[in-house]
């Protein structure tokens, strides 16, 4: 079963049925994933375009990774060695790859709306890989993935995201996706990086994190982005540490053995700590795994569908 849409921009607009679709199929992704031969032919010739005018390593890899394990052809666009380092527009770009004939574009832009507007210029289906402050709905499913992988039903959950929300798109296809599936969410952070409006996603918020651990299930450290503390919107690291750090000293607050996660990259000694970055409880690394099989589920339910999966 196919996707009923050409392109995924984002949770927000995202229905219950379509993230269980995906869901779904990403747990037959993750079986041939853990295969010792990771190639199937279902996606041969089809080709995906990577366009990343961010830098990432965990979104890039695992869409490359998820392509050629499905057998499609990718390509990975260095946009500071292409000619968008000459001044070229996205709208020109986005027409010189319709031109190359791609079934499917992943873009990861600075700008919020970026990846809507390409769809909106393209045939070819696009995946929102990151857009500015506004979504990163890949990160978000494979999130959900891993918490119902070891939660089971989510419904009634307690999920606290802390860090900087405000900027997060993270925190924003998260708070989206995990609300449909019943889920009560918490932002946490300094009040200029929690500001009140965030209560417009439907969530709580708040800047005191020990007063919201009581009873949480999920803990979720975003990266600090430490610009952020030049720009003056926190005093210092150490204070930011101090107050909304994770440690194993602050997470028995929980009174539960919490799930504990992290987008990535982390800085450590910042907004998480060692012990609790490499503890049984921190499913970090199976975040990683579980992105691969996500972007396979998607790259497949967008431009193949009908192919036998198992081939």
């Amino acid at each position: 079963m196919k996707l009923q849409r050409k392109d995924v921009l984002g949770l927000e607009e995202m229905d219950v049925e379509e993230i269980r679709q995906i869901l779904q199929t990403a747990k037959v992704m993750k079986g041939i994933l853990m295969r010792p031969i990771k190639k199937l032919p279902t996606l041969k010739g089809k080709s995906v375009v990577n366009l990343f005018y961010e830098a990432s390593t965990r979104t890039r890899t695992s869409f490359e990774m998820a392509a050629k394990v499905l057998g499609a052809d990718t390509t990975s666009i260095a946009v500071a060695q292409s000619s968008v380092s000459k001044g070229e527009s996205l709208y020109d770009t986005a027409k010189t790859i319709q031109a190359m004939r791609a079934d499917l574009v992943i873009i990861r832009h600075s700008s919020s709306g970026s990846a809507g507007f390409l769809a909106d210029i393209l045939e070819a289906g696009v995946i929102n890989a990151g857009d500015g402050q506004h979504e990163h709905p890949t990160q978000a499913l494979l999130d959900i993935f891993t918490m119902e992988e070891k939660l089971g039903d989510l419904k009634g959950k307690n999920v606290v995201i802390v860090g900087d929300v405000l900027h997060s798109r993270v925190a924003r296809s998260n708070a989206w996706g995990l609300q449909k599936l019943g889920v009560n969410v918490t932002l946490v952070g300094p009040p200029t990086l929690a500001p009140e409006e965030m209560r417009g996603l439907g969530v709580k918020v708040t800047h005191d994190l020990d007063s919201v651990l009581p009873g949480a299930d999920v803990v979720m450290a975003l990266r600090l982005q430490l610009e952020r503390q030049k720009s003056g919107l926190f005093p210092s690291l150490r204070e930011y540490s101090h107050l909304y750090g994770l440690t194993t000293e602050r997470l028995k607050k929980t009174g539960k053995e919490s799930v504990i996660m992290h987008p990535g990259p982390m800085n450590r000694g910042v907004e998480i700590s060692d012990e609790v970055a490499d503890s049984a409880q921190a499913l970090i690394e199976r975040q990683v795994t579980n992105g691969v099989a996500i972007r396979m589920a998607l790259i497949y339910l967008l431009i193949g569908g009908s192919a036998n999966v198992v081939a």
